[in-house]
């Protein structure tokens, strides 16, 4: 197969760290960081594990409920690991991320704003949109990380990839608050506890505020980011064979990018570790700490606020002393965070670990974003590389995630599950270790 590049000189290609361009991209996190935050994090599982019996039937099958989300989750992360390097090559062949971006993020608001419509006689019908809500926002977020190196040079990668983690705090922060005194505080809003024989109305409208909220603040993104930088056209072959074959190649170049490698192994499985937590906070708060809703709300947002801090903290700290060993840092206090969770009965020492997980939650997204922009060598393939962290992302997610809920269900309770998280973040840590003197700034 030949391919025949033609480069596109656009305003984009002129106007790296463009405010402007650098401004609507970060509000990309603004935007959907409400799925992560109100849907996956602390108000759907809550919610699901409220109105769910403790045994479900799924597919013929019985499952523990909160493994049966998990599951789900795992299985949302799949697909589009299987599918990221198809779009990819589909986004190369005509050099325009933009509209699969903007596919995703219609698929996955939807998606929440369907989970109004969510309730113990309808397990299926929720599953099946937090499926299609996670494959909306991960799918996304495959083309939105591949817009950074094209948009901010080298030097300015950290600080953009900490606007827009601290962006993603802040908006999906205000809109739970909002979500948290219409639940709580129905009666400021007019509105009742039930209306029309739906249940809990209040918490099954901050699923349709988030779907909203998300498709209205991405047109913000949408219409400033650039349609294009790069234009290919495929001479010949499949887009498939395509897409698969760019992910090959990716994959054959890591032997003689040996720092890209080991990050990227090292990536993997401090990913398992970090995500999972992501998603199993709120669950492991209301069932292990037993915890009321408006407890499990407070502590998500502890998380949120102080990772605002923690995303620009790391950011400076990597100026400071390099990625790599800002990454260590942050590590070696997430393989503590678990250590301690696995001890922690009463909410009192969960609020101050949740502190601790908003100081490196944002941070080491952030930099893990910049630090493998900063190894990519030079290329004009910049969605076809960032396909592959995605892919490597969402399988340890999978696996993560689907592993949790799996040694729970084996077990009989997450504080075991928690104990595979940690040695996930060990591995990471020996894994990266020698990296901590290469250049990254």
């Amino acid at each position: 197969m030949q391919n025949e590049v033609i480069k596109k000189q656009t305003d984009s290609d002129k106007e790296k760290n463009n405010p402007r361009i650098i401004n609507s991209w970060a509000m990309y996190d603004w935007a959907n960081s409400v799925y992560a935050l109100v849907i996956a994090t602390a108000i759907f599982p809550a919610y699901y594990a409220g109105v769910t019996p403790n045994e479900v039937r799924f597919l013929g099958r019985t499952f523990v409920n909160t493994s049966l989300y998990f599951y789900a989750l795992s299985f949302a992360f799949l697909v589009v690991a299987v599918i990221s390097p198809i779009l990819s090559a589909m986004s190369d062949s005509i050099g325009n991320k933009k509209p699969f971006m903007q596919f995703f993020c219609l698929l996955g608001s939807v998606a929440c704003a369907g989970l109004f419509f969510f309730d113990a006689q309808h397990l299926e019908l929720g599953i099946v949109l937090v499926v299609l809500a996670g494959i909306g926002f991960t799918g996304s977020i495959v083309f939105y990380n591949a817009y950074l190196p094209e948009i901010a040079t080298e030097d300015r990668q950290d600080a953009v990839s900490a606007k827009g983690f601290g962006l993603g705090y802040l908006g999906s922060s205000i809109l739970l608050i909002l979500c948290l005194l219409m639940i709580t505080h129905n009666e400021w809003f007019l509105l009742p506890k039930t209306w029309n024989g739906l249940n809990a109305l209040p918490v099954r409208l901050s699923f349709l505020l988030t779907g909203i909220w998300w498709f209205g603040f991405a047109q913000l993104t949408f219409f400033n980011l650039p349609k294009a930088t790069i234009n290919y056209k495929n001479l010949n072959g499949s887009i498939i064979v395509n897409g698969y074959k760019a992910l090959g190649e990716v994959f054959s170049q890591l032997t003689n990018l040996p720092s890209l490698k080991r990050f990227l192994i090292s990536f993997f499985f401090f990913s398992m570790g970090l995500q999972t937590v992501m998603y199993a906070a709120s669950t492991f708060g209301s069932k292990e700490i037993h915890m009321e809703q408006g407890e499990l709300i407070t502590t998500i947002l502890i998380i949120q606020f102080i990772g605002i801090a923690g995303a620009y903290l790391f950011s400076f700290l990597s100026k400071k002393i390099g990625n790599i060993p800002a990454l260590l840092v942050a590590v070696v206090i997430w393989v503590f965070i678990c250590g301690g969770a696995y001890f922690v009965y009463t909410p009192k020492p969960f609020f101050i670990l949740a502190g601790f997980v908003g100081l490196v939650m944002g941070g080491i997204q952030s930099l893990s974003r910049s630090t493998y922009s900063k190894l990519l060598p030079e290329t004009k393939n910049h969605a076809s590389f960032f396909s592959f962290y995605d892919v490597t992302e969402k399988i340890a997610i999978t696996i993560g995630t689907s592993t949790f809920g799996f040694i729970e269900e084996l077990t009989g309770s997450m504080r075991n599950s928690i104990t595979i998280l940690m040695i996930y973040f060990l591995i990471g840590l020996v894994l990266l270790w020698p990296l901590r003197k290469t250049r990254t700034h």
